[in-house]
């Protein structure tokens, strides 16, 4: 509990009540020995809140005749009652685009919100302007679900500045060492490495890593990583001239194949650090000649839904969305209830379909 709601609850007991002077949700955290948002959760039935303490929150509401005003709790707390969820545009010549993997987290995260009393407001950020200053601070909402970020070497000062100012934020990404605050993302490494794995378990051994794996771009590292683990693992030589940068983008995926094209470097398979990557190089070798999956088995990651629908349908490596919007939801509301959640890496599974030469479609 902040120090300013235990004084402004213990002061509220010195005093006696007149009848037309109400009990607040601040009185019930005060003799219950918790927080007032948790007070708030607990009272609207939150899941959050365990049983033993919600069953104690109501108790105490009965015992002061205790009513919901949610206009006049929002005036007192200074709440919003709203959460942001800001989404950045990727680093590309076309303005506006989101990653799909994004989009496809919107449902799960605005599912989780409602369900603990929250609205979600969505917006659409450049990474160069002013979006670290505007929304805790001018009380649009009350903590931030951070979503994309391009170059991280220039979104990390925006995270320091976050944590200085105290606002409450968790982000969707890879943690890092030194971070601040509260990161949830997938285990990258272990997806990298199970991509890689498998097309080495269906003979594939030259094969071509397709992603930025620098610090720059910390979740493609560190897939990247993971793929020369499985290749070490499997006593198979990891070759630089077999990784060529591309970001989240299909024409990304094609400029990579160019790239290896030039190098005249040969290769039977390709690790894409994303699906769109991984369609973009489908298109490109398909227009060379080169046949997928019999010549060049491709492996995407995210399952986004275009690659379903790819020609042939992508083998992938999947995050699980509905699990990451509700890991973030949860990781913020930590926050805003003053406890410290720890960063979290999801499991990732692979979808098997025909691009990886398998000839199954899932």
């Amino acid at each position: 509990m902040r120090g300013g709601s235990r004084r402004e609850a213990r002061g509220a007991t010195k005093v006696s009540r007149t009848a037309s002077q109400r009990p607040t949700s601040f009185d019930i955290a005060y003799r219950a020995g918790v927080s007032q948002p948790t007070v708030s959760r607990a009272l609207r039935g939150s899941p959050s809140v365990s049983a033993a303490t919600r069953a104690r929150i109501e108790e105490i509401a009965r015992e002061l005749n205790y009513a919901v005003d949610k206009n006049a709790s929002s005036l007192r707390s200074q709440q919003s009652h709203t959460l942001a969820l800001l989404f950045f545009e990727d680093p590309t010549a076309d303005a506006g685009l989101i990653n799909p993997f994004f989009l496809s987290m919107l449902g799960s995260i605005t599912r989780a919100a409602a369900s603990e009393g929250y609205d979600l407001l969505i917006s659409f950020q450049q990474l160069a302007g002013d979006w670290h200053k505007t929304y805790e601070d001018s009380r649009k909402a009350d903590g931030i679900i951070l979503l994309g970020y391009g170059d991280y070497a220039l979104y990390r000062p925006r995270l320091e500045q976050l944590h200085a100012q105290g606002t409450h934020f968790v982000r969707w990404g890879s943690p890092e060492p030194g971070d601040r605050g509260t990161t949830i993302g997938c285990d990258n490494r272990a997806g990298g490495r199970l991509a890689t794995e498998h097309l080495l378990a269906h003979g594939r051994r030259r094969i071509a890593f397709l992603g930025s794996a620098d610090d720059h771009y910390p979740e493609f590292r560190e897939r990247y990583f993971g793929h020369c683990d499985a290749l070490h693992a499997a006593g198979v030589p990891v070759e630089p001239a077999l990784q060529a940068d591309a970001i989240t983008l299909e024409a990304a995926g094609a400029e990579a194949i160019a790239t290896l094209a030039a190098r005249g470097v040969d290769y039977d398979g390709v690790v894409a650090a994303s699906d769109l990557i991984a369609i973009g190089a489908i298109h490109a070798l398909q227009a060379a000649g080169r046949r997928v999956p019999h010549d060049i088995a491709v492996v995407g990651y995210d399952d986004i839904p275009a690659a379903h629908q790819a020609s042939p349908p992508l083998t992938t490596v999947a995050q699980d969305a509905q699990q990451a919007g509700e890991a973030l939801v949860a990781a913020l509301l930590a926050r805003l209830d003053n406890r410290d959640p720890r960063s979290r890496l999801l499991p990732v599974t692979l979808k098997e379909r025909q691009s990886c030469g398998t000839h199954t479609n899932t």
